[in-house]
């Protein structure tokens, strides 16, 4: 056992956590030739086309410092805000972590939450300065930022090139020698942690593990502890580039187990296996659980599909844990699924998904928050859905969610970045100077106005210099009231939303324009409204598609055309009355895209 170690890397979005994996495998020739290529740990099309790392990968290298062969478990982890809770699991499965920091960027907002995520679980941390090799890189400074952030020594920083590959063999040596061996004992009854798992059509479900105490070996007879099931270990190995089944793995190793799972329930992320005859006395502590950020209704396109949609949701959740849902049903949609994800990129990955790895095409509607509902009686009720909240004359205040938010840039942009968080009705905290001209803003915002297109502006304003980090802090009451969208006066609940008391008649005016722009012209008048309660605060009239039933009358009394229209003008209320507007796709997007 002396001689494993388990690190994962983390930092910020774009720091080059993936490029310099590559270089450690290959310099440790756990992968050469024809399976080099960039991003080897990038499995997934989506990461790749995106250049994004969306799932935390682990791999096991072996490397001989000093004469002595050491096994390296590394985890490579996204650096998105949408993903961390996949970095939390994978620090859980460590002992150290290498914290690549940009040396063109320094250190940003996603470095420091992943650093206190690290520190919170013990880890030893090993600072790397990655792309040295660029003309626009400022090493000294960035080595200012961090001295000043973990308080180590100059000397204790590598420097390190992911594409060109200077530093590497220091970065090995460094995990080595600093990271401590795992603890445990390989004679005590089996305790392992579950840490991820992967849905194989062939052979069920792969849960992925790190052993803290004894060992596992094939055919022995396992239990989760919380579900309680037992199964037979089929297949145990280490995870090389591919799965690689070995006989036994003892504590403090990593590793993966096939027993022929088939339901997805009966897996558990967090979860302990021990043996059967012979179990631990107690269960790991597992991770905390997952808080989503983001609701939005997720509905099958064919209503035959929602059993098929159901298991693909069940697949999907094994393999991203943070993932919620629950069933509900909407009068427009038919029958669906509330998701809960941990922001909007998450929520547009889960949906790419779900297109690639089982065919499912969804329609998702307007993403929200969820609200505390406090009524007359003082009873509480959560609401995800604007459909479910009650009657306003039961309601006596309405408390939303806030977070607080911290926002590393240059002071060149201080005041476009205030003007933009003062406009989503966010308070000032205060600010922090950290070093030159770097500035840390900690403003309070509501979760509801973040959600659809904060990031984005905030990258766009600051020329993409600003980072974002949050967590969620507290429930405030607020003044908010439900938006419903009327078509020829029947409510489409999918279009709904809650929102602030001051931004709904805007909010309202520019959504009926922007829908007046996609939904089809029709045989008849299709009124589009926006209403606040019984009150019609906006409204656009889509023109129907109409014959020119008058060409053929020229000449004569008026009273002949007038006629022939009033004919039509009948005919097309007639229709009204039973015809239906069919709402496409692309209009429930628009609403997150207004401006």
């Amino acid at each position: 056992m002396k001689n494993i170690r388990n690190f994962c890397i983390i930092a910020h979005i774009d720091h080059g956590k993936s490029t310099l994996a590559d270089r450690l495998l290959e310099y440790t020739n756990t992968v050469g030739g024809k399976d080099l290529q960039n991003q080897v740990l990038d499995d997934m099309d989506l990461e790749r086309e995106r250049g994004i790392t969306i799932k935390s990968h682990a791999i096991q290298m072996k490397y001989v410092h000093n004469g002595e062969d050491y096994t390296l478990n590394l985890i490579d982890t996204p650096g998105h805000v949408d993903f961390s809770y996949e970095v939390s699991r994978s620090i859980a499965a460590c002992e150290g972590a290498l914290l690549i920091v940009d040396a063109t960027q320094g250190v940003q907002a996603q470095t420091i939450s992943n650093l206190y995520m690290a520190i919170d679980n013990d880890l030893e941390i090993i600072p790397v300065i990655n792309k040295v090799d660029l003309d626009s890189a400022k090493p000294e400074e960035v080595e200012d930022q961090i001295i000043e952030l973990l308080g180590c020594k100059r000397e204790e920083i590598l420097r390190a090139s992911g594409k060109t590959g200077i530093g590497v063999k220091e970065v090995l040596d460094a995990v080595v020698e600093r990271v401590p061996a795992p603890t445990g004992d390989p004679d005590a009854p089996l305790q392992a942690l579950i840490f991820d798992s992967v849905f194989n059509p062939f052979r069920g479900i792969i849960a992925y593990f790190k052993i803290l105490n004894g060992k596992i070996k094939k055919n022995d007879f396992v239990k989760f502890v919380s579900t309680e099931k037992e199964y037979h270990a089929d297949e145990v190995g280490v995870l090389k580039l591919d799965m690689v089944p070995c006989n036994e793995i003892s504590a403090g190793n990593v590793g993966y187990i096939i027993s022929g799972i088939k339901t997805s329930k009966e897996v558990k992320v967090g979860d302990t296996i021990t043996h059967v005859d012979c179990p631990c006395d107690k269960a790991i502590e597992g991770f905390q659980e997952v808080k989503p950020m983001v609701f939005a209704g997720v509905y099958p396109i064919e209503t035959e599909d929602y059993e098929n949609l159901r298991a693909s949701l069940e697949k999907l959740q094994l393999n991203d844990a943070s993932l919620t849902f629950q069933p509900e049903s909407s009068v427009a949609l038919g029958f669906g699924f509330r998701c809960g994800f941990l922001g909007l990129l998450h929520m547009e990955i889960v949906q790419e998904r779900l297109s690639r790895e089982f065919n499912m095409d969804v329609i998702t509607t307007v993403p929200n928050v969820s609200y505390r509902i406090f009524d007359k009686k003082g009873n509480m009720t959560e609401v995800h859905n604007p459909a479910g909240m009650p009657d306003l004359t039961l309601i006596d205040h309405i408390e939303e969610p806030y977070i607080r938010s911290s926002i590393i840039t240059t002071t060149d942009y201080i005041g476009p970045i205030m003007t933009l968080c003062l406009g989503k009705r966010g308070e000032l905290v205060k600010q922090e100077y950290i070093s030159g001209n770097r500035v840390e803003i900690f403003f309070d915002i509501p979760l509801g106005e973040i959600v659809i297109d904060f990031y984005d502006k905030l990258k766009s304003i600051s020329k993409g210099y600003a980072s974002f980090d949050y967590h969620l802090h507290d429930y405030r009451p607020s003044k908010l009231i439900k938006l419903d969208i009327l078509l020829n006066g029947e409510s489409v609940d999918a279009l709904s939303t809650l929102t602030h008391f001051d931004n709904a008649v805007s909010f309202g005016r520019r959504m009926c324009e922007k829908l007046k722009e996609l939904i089809p012209r029709q045989q008849f008048d299709i009124a589009i409204q926006a209403a606040i309660g019984a009150k019609i605060i906006a409204r656009e009239t889509i023109k129907a598609v109409r014959k020119d039933v008058t060409a053929k009358c020229y000449g004569g009394d008026v009273s002949r055309k007038r006629k022939l229209l009033e004919k039509q003008k009948a005919g097309k209320k007639r229709m009204k009355q039973i015809g239906t507007v069919e709402v496409p796709q692309k209009a429930f997007l628009a609403v997150l895209k207004l401006d």
